[in-house]
């Protein structure tokens, strides 16, 4: 989602010690990373495609899909020719909200897929170079309540709906329908669905035909407080909405930074999920000492009842800006590899097509490790006490390992497909918010290891012909930015095993 901070330096040069690395470091075909004990490959990309910024959704609304994707393994499937078929699920977020958030009912898009991939480090033909993938609408579903009713992308203000049942406290907006901003998705066998929340942030199971099923909240630290009481607000008021009082919570998820990544271990058994930057108390208060987030683990045995079994601080990648000072790059989705290693992207913002700033500084994957982290689950850290007050890790508490996996702004691996990252600001130039991952098998018996690994843009609904909520609109910025899918070829071993 949109959001703006001040960013502060303070105290981050005593945290420094904790990172694997300051900066990106440049990423091309068979760059290998050891995760887990196992050297995992970044071969390049290998396809390009788009689906237009105008596109309507089955209800006639602007489509914006792209946080949160799940590539449905099933219908997966390579052809004769080289070429595979197949489904994904693309969540858009809550709507197009440049001017406040609006009563945008969540809902999940289906995307049939046709993907022609070029060979690892090759060229596309000329003219080409973006029609690698072929991504076609299919399908909207309409996410409801536990009663069955819409839910909506209205900032919920001060209200909450009480717990009822196996439900916990809910964020609620003043027009009564529970406010969702969904940002990540883990598809299920029979057909039901995980999808977690910046709002709580929480995650929900909706079932097969979109109804809330259950609903999990985070430990106590986490949720976000003001003057002593739960409050959801995320200080992006709506048609007649008051701002919260204060606009930033004192301590729990910091505004729009709630569960931006979650993913499910390969066998099903555990889900991962990660907020996307420091909670207030553990430094989340400043742009500049957001760095020590924490990764959840629950068990999944029973899917609506998640177990907490594991916790972990986890720090995000530090970087210095076009200004010359330190900044922390959040982080935007993950995609679990096992019980204790996940990918994670995490990158920069107010850069890109449709940003007034053109270059990114900081967009890259990342490998991260948390079996030698110390895990905090059930602790002193998930009440009153802060695991790194001001941005300074606990020293009591170890955290996990990051290792540089793929730069997306490579420009020689950009230019192949006829992208850049910086100017001309048009519309190759990679657009700010990269936060939908998913794997999918290449399905070779000479590469029996070799996944694609699909990554999608949250377009943030920007469009000059746009329409939702029953009004047309226009984004200030007077660009178009596409849905856009890059996919790389990862070698990733043992994965299926896992």
């Amino acid at each position: 989602m949109r959001y703006t901070r001040s960013t502060s330096l303070s105290l981050l040069s005593a945290t420094l010690a904790t990172f694997v690395f300051m900066a990106p470091v440049a990423a091309f075909a068979d760059t290998s990373v050891t995760v887990g004990g196992a050297a995992i490959v970044n071969k390049g990309r290998v396809a390009i495609g788009r689906i237009p910024a105008n596109q309507r959704d089955k209800f006639g609304e602007t489509f914006g899909s792209g946080s949160g994707m799940s590539i449905d393994t099933k219908s997966w499937t390579r052809n004769a020719d080289g070429t595979y078929k197949g489904s994904l699920w693309l969540l858009p977020d809550r709507g197009y909200n440049v001017a406040g958030t609006t009563d945008y009912r969540a809902r999940l898009n289906t995307i049939d897929i046709k993907l022609t991939p070029v060979a690892p480090g090759a060229t596309p033909p000329a003219g080409k170079e973006q029609l690698g993938v072929e991504a076609k609408l299919a399908d909207t579903l309409l996410l409801k309540d536990n009663k069955g009713n819409d839910t909506t992308g209205l900032d919920p203000a001060n209200g909450v709906r009480n717990p009822e049942g196996a439900i916990p406290l809910l964020p609620q907006a003043p027009n009564g329908k529970i406010s969702i901003d969904n940002e990540a998705i883990a598809r299920l066998p029979d057909g039901s669905m995980f999808i977690s929340d910046e709002y709580g942030p929480y995650i929900y199971r909706f079932s097969a035909d979109g109804r809330m099923i259950s609903a999990t909240a985070p430990p106590a630290a986490f949720l976000p407080m003001r003057r002593g009481t739960v409050n959801f607000s995320s200080n992006n008021p709506g048609p007649g909405e008051s701002a919260p009082d204060p606009k930033d919570p004192t301590s729990g998820r910091q505004n729009n930074q709630g569960f931006e990544g979650m993913s499910l271990t390969p066998d099903g058994k555990f889900l991962i999920a990660v907020l996307q930057s420091a909670t207030r108390q553990d430094g989340g208060d400043s742009s500049s000492t957001r760095q020590n987030t924490r990764a959840l683990v629950y068990e999944a045995t029973d899917l609506d009842h998640l177990k907490l079994v594991h916790e972990y601080v986890v720090p995000l990648p530090v970087f210095t800006n076009d200004k010359g000072k330190t900044a922390v790059a959040a982080q935007s989705e993950i995609v679990a590899l096992s019980p204790t290693s996940f990918l994670m992207l995490a990158r920069d913002s107010n850069n890109g097509y449709g940003q007034k700033g053109e270059k990114s500084i900081y967009r890259s994957i990342v490998a991260v490790d948390v079996s030698a982290a110390t895990d905090i689950a059930g602790g002193k850290f998930d009440g009153d006490t802060a695991v790194a007050p001001k941005g300074v890790l606990d020293p009591s508490v170890k955290p996990a390992i990051l290792s540089q996996f793929i730069d997306i702004n490579d420009a020689a691996d950009l230019a192949r497909f006829g992208l850049h990252n910086g100017a001309p600001n048009d519309r190759n130039n990679l657009s700010e918010k990269w936060e939908a991952m998913s794997l999918a098998s290449v399905q070779d018996p000479k590469l029996p290891d070799d996944y694609f690994l699909f990554v999608a843009n949250d377009n943030d609904f920007i469009t000059q012909d746009g329409f939702q909520v029953g009004a047309a609109y226009k984004d200030d910025s007077g660009a178009d930015v596409d849905t856009m899918f890059q996919v790389f070829q990862v070698t990733i071993p043992g994965l299926s095993a896992k």
